[in-house]
């Protein structure tokens, strides 16, 4: 076995990499390529006489230009070597092999004073957990491990990396990983000096803590003992069942009962937003301070954002009403109060009496609302204000999606539904009924949103039976897929509030093949989400390798890349979904809407980066090899000062001629690489220094194996470009590759594409 490291960018089927010249020698063009033979000398070197006596197995010498071997002695752990090493010598007390890195876990890099600017609160409870972690000696956590066990929704992942940011050294970079696996496992976990991680167990299938993973991290923890880092994991209650599951040598176990004061997480929020003086408002209204008792820490973040999308409602409701007020008449005004409240109800105790006994038919003394009035209702919670057509025909819409619309109760035996409708309370009344107004326009005005954000709720939560029919009918009312579409946010917030594994299944079956672009949207939200983010990405990864998922799969990731402001871990994942797309589908159409959403996305400087990135892993074996090829191929439409990038400065990261030569040897991609390469041709060919240099650049990529056929492809789509002085692009290259005394065996006028 050679003791030279293997070079991943050589392999047997790579072109010479020598002088264009060198590579010509042998007459051949450079298609009968120069082979290493058993017995034939390297270029340069002798050829080994078969009469001379073996070699003797003296120790090498120093003065024949071989260099020695490197001694280093060590002081200690703290020392780093730099450069060629060949023995490492003396004290060694660390020593870590990253063999296989891209199978640790990732994550999000956090700043200490990112984090301690964040809003945060603690109550009394969370000081004694805090004071149970913290050892006040040395103001660091008391273990490396620490496990916090804490209901669902509680704030634990804030009280974790909190702890992280006050009670770790400066220096200490903050981690908070992505646990993309299986099942939770020791040897994905990172290892690296002063280094604070954080983790979410919390995914109901995938996250299942057992006895043998506590044991094993029990040995981790005397690792990041030694690096001076610390893991703190955040639990989910649920998934802490086992009586086996307790403290370790090395991990510290606590338990969070409860959410901090939910005033006290609105008032801190708001205050953070620069909205101090909401909060003043807020604690003098004593009815919307009782509605926020006893909400989880997520319930009040939310319920924060909900104060000032009312505080906002009611500054633009005010100054519209203002400018249409004359002569002293006009609606009377709604206080701030009175936003707030109606806000922050959950309108329980009055859609209990519009859900209440089953009614055929409506009258006034009796609030319950008939099944018709309910499918209507709903459909305002999610049109808010629009045309009574537009109303009426989404109502009938829900309704159909529940079942066939029944004859109106009571009509007499003979009438036809038609006229039978006809009989009954029209649209107007109806509307009216449920909460809304009719414009003289023939507009709805149904212009509240908390309240229809409550009706959707109300119904999911009270119907089971509902929910699939509910999803259904939303899709198809979804006009397009945008987050804007009234259909589409709904859609979003039954997801965010209610995106656990069984409902992305169900929206996944209804959406992903018929509306792929409606499910992108609304995923996107989600994925954005810091509580279903995880199961969102999780769902994406499983669905990219199936066809009719693999669309959804492709939109979503196009929208996230395409926005500069999201964070890098995101771009990472929808990155890594991508990838997953193209090397798990067969179909060519899959295949074309990655290419597509590669071409349109490198034009975006950072996702070019992520692009060259994926070509480096590519031909570093440690991506797909598809993936790969589509980045690269993607790559080549860039222009940098009206040349090709890849020409004129390519990324050290690419081996260029590499990866023209294995897309041109393979069928799959010979056609979409010719195309490209005949558009690098024509921008470069009335330059002749650039033309020069790409010549010379893919000549070597040309000769070898398997490279006749796409040579010859590629010289017949040149025919009608020429060269600044006039002289056929075909012929210049033809003239190159194929020796002259080929010609009459294989002539360029012979078309074989």
């Amino acid at each position: 076995m050679s003791d030279d490291p293997f070079n991943p960018t050589r392999s047997e089927t790579d072109a010479p990499t020598g002088d264009p010249g060198d590579s010509e020698s042998n007459g051949s063009g450079g298609w009968l390529p120069r082979r290493w033979r058993p017995g034939a000398a390297a270029p340069g070197h002798p050829e080994p006489s078969l009469d001379s006596p073996s070699p003797s197995l003296a120790p090498p010498s120093t003065n024949d230009g071989q260099p020695a071997p490197h001694l280093h002695g060590t002081a200690g752990a703290a020392t780093h070597l730099h450069g060629d090493v060949d023995v490492v010598a003396n004290v060694i007390e660390e020593l870590i092999l990253e063999t296989r890195k891209r199978d640790l876990l990732e994550g999000t890099e956090f700043s200490h004073e990112e984090l301690l600017s964040q809003p945060f609160v603690r109550d009394r409870h969370w000081d004694t957990v805090w004071e149970q972690i913290v050892n006040p000696v040395t103001g660091r956590p008391r273990q490396p491990v620490i496990v916090i066990v804490a209901p669902r929704s509680c704030g634990s992942t804030t009280f974790a990396l909190r702890l992280l940011a006050e009670h770790t050294a400066g220096h200490t970079t903050i981690v908070q990983l992505d646990a993309d696996w299986h099942t939770p496992r020791q040897g994905r976990l990172p290892l690296e000096k002063a280094h604070a991680y954080q983790l979410d167990l919390k995914h109901p299938e995938n996250d299942q803590v057992s006895a043998d993973f506590l044991n094993a991290l029990s040995k981790h923890a005397s690792h990041l003992r030694d690096c001076r880092s610390y893991l703190a994991l955040t639990v989910a209650q649920d998934l802490w069942m086992d009586h086996r599951l307790s403290d370790r040598d090395g991990i510290q176990v606590v338990h969070l009962h409860e959410a901090p004061d939910a005033q006290r997480v609105v008032e801190a929020h708001l205050t953070a937003h620069g909205y101090d003086q909401l909060v003043t408002s807020l604690r003098s209204f004593p009815k919307a301070t009782t509605s926020l008792r006893g909400l989880t820490t997520v319930a009040a973040v939310r319920a924060a954002h909900t104060v000032v999308m009312a505080w906002k409602e009611h500054s633009f409701t005010r100054s519209q009403q203002s400018l249409v007020q004359a002569d002293g008449e006009g609606e009377t005004e709604s206080t701030l109060e009175e936003h707030i409240i109606t806000a922050l109800t959950d309108w329980r105790g009055e859609l209990d009496s519009r859900f209440g006994e089953m009614n055929s038919r409506h009258t006034h003394d009796n609030p319950s609302l008939t099944v018709e009035d309910r499918c209507l209702l709903v459909a305002l919670a999610v049109q808010q204000s629009a045309p009574m057509p537009t109303v009426a025909r989404s109502a009938a819409a829900l309704l159909e999606a529940i079942g066939d619309a029944p004859a109106t109760p009571g009509a007499a035996p003979g009438i036809s539904p038609t006229l039978s409708a006809l009989a009954g309370r029209g649209m107007r009344r109806r509307i009216q009924d449920v909460g809304g107004r009719v414009g003289l326009q023939d507009t709805v005005v149904f212009d509240r949103p908390a309240y229809g954000r409550a009706v959707l709720e109300y119904v999911w939560d009270n119907y089971d039976v509902m929910r699939k029919p509910l999803l259904t009918w939303l899709v198809a009312t979804a006009q397009d897929p945008d987050p804007e579409d009234h259909a589409v946010a709904a859609l979003a917030e039954l997801t965010v509030r209610h995106g656990t594994v069984d409902y992305l299944t169900t929206l996944g079956e209804l959406v992903g093949s018929s509306r792929p672009k409606v499910l992108g949207a609304v995923l996107e939200r989600a994925v954005r989400d810091e509580h279903v983010g995880r199961l969102a990405w999780e769902a994406l990864y499983g669905w990219a390798e199936k066809e009719s998922y693999a669309p959804a799969v492709v939109a979503l990731c196009r929208r996230i890349l395409e926005d500069s402001s999201v964070a890098a871990s995101l771009t990472k994942r929808a990155m890594v979904r991508l990838r997953r797309v193209a090397h798990k589908n067969t179909d060519g159409a899959v295949i074309g809407q990655v290419l597509a959403a590669f071409d349109d996305l490198v034009q975006h400087p950072t996702v070019a980066q992520r692009l060259v990135g994926e070509v480096h892993g590519w031909q570093q074996g440690k991506v797909s090899a598809r993936s790969g090829a589509l980045a690269f191929l993607a790559l080549m439409t860039v222009d940098r000062d009206g040349a090709p990038w890849l020409v004129c400065t390519p990324p050290t990261e690419i081996d260029v001629q590499r990866a023209v030569h294995d897309l041109l040897s393979s069928s799959d991609t010979a056609t979409e690489v010719i195309s490209r390469l005949t558009d690098w041709i024509c921008s470069c060919a009335d330059d002749p220094s650039v033309y020069t240099q790409l010549r010379d650049r893919l000549l070597p990529a040309l000769r070898g194996h398997n490279m006749f056929e796409a040579g010859m492809k590629l010289m017949n789509r040149l025919r009608d470009i020429s060269t600044a002085e006039g002289v056929s692009v075909a012929d210049d290259f033809y003239n190159h590759l194929v020796d002259r005394r080929l010609h009459t065996v294989f002539p360029l006028e012979e078309n074989i594409a």
